[in-house]
């Protein structure tokens, strides 16, 4: 034992200015760390946030489920994309949400977003392929980060819509379940007419309950 201790206090005696730089290191990240987080609260902001939500209307009235949530590092794996759509979603716009990416990334982070998806509803595919009974509809992914109106927080939202739907949104107004969903109604309206202009931006996916 004391031969351990020895050893010990021997490496620390040996390489204590390391030991020193890399405490003070981790001490200057935890502060860095706590910093940011106090300021995202306080804005309520959460852009290391993913929210993939469904957006659907049901006898004239919208609806939004949250379908997954988790922190982008679980959905994108890469310390890199993180930090450019961490990045680009503070630079989106009450009259455009849609996060703005370079035009040949779209694809590599909403098939990212699809992954999951996919894997959410992965029992109905297979309950497909096996030649049992099941609902197949087409849906359309989108990444947004809105800011217009009475947003409670901001974070990165994908939109979840059926294909059908945003192909063709009602001319009226839907009823909302909250004044606040107003602003997701404006959204839906700018990612119908972005879908028509500007298709790489959105992701198509099959899903089977």
């Amino acid at each position: 034992m004391q031969e351990f201790l020895d050893a010990v206090v021997e490496q620390f005696q040996e390489h204590w200015i390391k030991f020193l730089t890399a405490a003070g290191f981790m001490a200057v990240g935890w502060f860095f760390g706590k910093r940011k987080a106090k300021a995202d609260w306080a804005k309520k902001e959460f852009f290391d946030r993913i929210n993939v939500s469904l957006n659907t209307i049901h006898d004239g009235k919208l609806y939004i489920r949250t379908v997954i949530e988790k922190n982008c590092a679980d959905v994108f794996l890469n310390a890199v994309a993180v930090d450019t759509i961490n990045a680009a979603a503070r630079n989106t716009s009450e009259q455009d949400a849609i996060i703005p990416l370079e035009k040949e990334d779209h694809w590599y982070y909403l098939n990212a977003v699809l992954n999951e998806v996919a894997e959410k509803f992965a029992t109905g595919t297979l309950k497909r392929d096996m030649h049992l009974d099941v609902k197949v509809e087409r849906y359309l992914i989108c990444l947004t980060s809105e800011c217009a109106g009475d947003m409670r927080t901001r974070k990165i939202r994908a939109m979840l819509v059926k294909k059908a739907l945003l192909q063709k949104l009602p001319e009226e107004i839907p009823q909302f379940e909250s004044p606040r969903h107003s602003t997701r109604w404006e959204t839906l309206k700018q990612l119908a007419a972005q879908y028509q202009k500007d298709p790489h931006k959105f992701l198509e996916v099959e899903i089977c309950v």
